[in-house]
């Protein structure tokens, strides 16, 4: 079935599926139809994503967002190859105007729809995969450039280098999009932060929400660590690690439950005595599952089968939702990392060293995890004011 309408009940759709290799049991996602037939260049694309070092997450979500495409091409009468410029912005207005299917038995009080900003997102992977086609054969050049044109960079964001000559002004920007504003980044202030780890219930869940706050790993990162990582002892030099005091090291790794550290680099990250005392009342609790002695990673499922087995990305999520819940007020993983960031800045550290812990190569990333709190602004206006008073009264 696709959408909600019925519409399209007769016409062929397609879908991401999970694949699991007979040898080893590793996961992959292809692109295949409601009768199980694979397509073949939908696939290849999703497989090379595994080249360039993508997480099985990201496969999950590209293969998706691919068969959403070929779906709408197929109940459309379009070649997916060939889909022409007007009909790719008729598919973009599609995605925002079209209801988003149900989710559970229970149908919500009113339909629920994509946001421009995710259509812009899905049309960016479908323009990737048009790419990936042309030399492949299966799509034509001129297909793939109608999808940008070269615009001059007048404005510079900041922190961008336009190279010794300039060259770097002239850059390829999408011809077929929602024009949005830009979404404000969302964190946690210290109150916040200290009622979502006191919800917690379990020694866990507990450690796993005060890495995220006060490390700024991204959760790909933490649910990515193994037991040789946690460096917690005042020296390392036993294991051949020569950073004193204790840390955590953050490392690119395939793991099995599919999580994966964005950045390419190494890193390590301090912590303070509280982090270590919290990991050691988690490895108390994880000692009573006899089935989680087996795994070398940090976070395992410790309540619910499969025990012992390495936490997803899925349960993480289900623990986030669970929190917020609790508190009353939006908790993702993400937003713990803007909230590390904020709360280092605001304590005068080096934005250099701020970025380092982060992970970022480039300046400019770290500025969307710095923000003003209302307070900040007050006391800013608050200032210039006393200044004027006190001009005046001189």
């Amino acid at each position: 079935m696709f959408g909600t309408s019925g519409t399209y009940a007769s016409v062929r759709t397609f879908k991401a599926e999970k694949a699991v290799s007979s040898d080893g049991g590793s996961v992959r996602w292809v692109v295949a139809s409601d009768d199980f037939d694979l397509h073949r260049e939908a696939s290849a694309y999703v497989a090379s994503l595994r080249s360039r070092d993508c997480s099985i997450n990201t496969e999950r979500v590209y293969a998706g967002r691919v068969a959403l495409y070929l779906t709408y091409c197929a109940a459309h009468g379009l070649d997916w190859a060939a889909p022409g410029f007007a009909p790719l912005s008729r598919f973009l207005r599609w995605l925002v105007e079209e209801p988003l299917p149900r989710r559970g038995r229970r149908a919500p009080s009113a339909p629920r729809y994509r946001s421009k900003a995710t259509a812009n997102q899905i049309l960016t992977t479908v323009a990737e995969f048009l790419r990936f086609g042309v030399p492949n054969g299966w799509v034509a050049p001129e297909t793939a450039a109608m999808l940008s044109e070269e615009k001059y960079l007048s404005f510079l964001p900041p922190g961008y280098s336009v190279g010794e000559d300039g060259q770097y002004r002239v850059v390829d920007a999408k011809t077929i999009k929602f024009n949005v504003a830009v979404p404000g980044y969302e964190w946690l202030d210290d109150q916040q932060y200290e009622r979502l780890v006191n919800a917690t219930t379990r020694a866990r869940d507990r450690f796993l929400v005060s890495l995220l706050g006060a490390t700024g790993v991204r959760i790909g990162e933490a649910l990515g660590l193994h037991r040789e990582d946690m460096h917690l002892l005042s020296t390392s030099a036993s294991l051949g690690c020569h950073v004193l005091g204790p840390h955590i090291h953050v490392r690119r790794r395939l793991n099995s439950n599919g999580a994966l550290a964005k950045s390419r680099s190494p890193r390590w990250i301090p912590v303070d005595e509280g982090l270590v005392s919290l990991y050691a009342e988690y490895a108390y609790e994880r000692e009573r599952i006899s089935e989680a002695a087996e795994s070398d990673m940090v976070f395992v499922n410790l309540f619910r089968a499969p025990l012992g087995r390495p936490m997803r990305y899925p349960n993480a999520k289900d623990l986030f939702d669970r929190l917020a819940a609790k508190v009353g007020f939006a908790a993702r993983p993400h937003m713990l990392r803007h909230t590390a960031a904020t709360r280092w800045v605001r304590n005068d550290t080096p934005r250099d060293v701020v970025q380092n812990l982060l992970g970022h190569v480039s300046p400019s990333s770290m500025d969307p995890y710095v923000h003003a709190t209302d307070t900040d602004k007050r006391a800013a206006v608050d200032r210039l004011a006393a200044k004027r008073r006190q001009e005046e009264r001189a």
